[in-house]
């Protein structure tokens, strides 16, 4: 399930909670929180960036990445770049 972050809309209407940005773990099906679950004061929603990371580094190394199909460029410079 992801997690939503949610922060108070008026921080000074907010408790210590909601006036800190808060995480909760919802479904995706579920309705967006309008309220702060410990003071009910008004909170929205926060839009994170999405990340990711890639675990295994032995997959990202060149001689993989062209053995899988892919071609790697190197930024050379002044709009250059290198194919390996």
């Amino acid at each position: 399930m992801p997690i939503y972050v949610y922060q108070a809309k008026e921080t000074e209407k907010g408790c210590e909670y909601c006036t800190e940005e808060f995480e909760i773990m919802q479904s995706i099906k579920d309705e967006a929180l309008t309220e702060c679950p410990k003071c009910s004061a008004e909170i929205k929603k926060i839009i994170q960036p999405f990340g990711f990371s890639v675990g295994k580094k032995h997959m990202m190394t060149d001689k993989n990445l062209k053995k899988k199909g892919f071609t790697k460029l190197v930024n050379e410079g002044n709009g250059k770049f290198r194919k390996l």
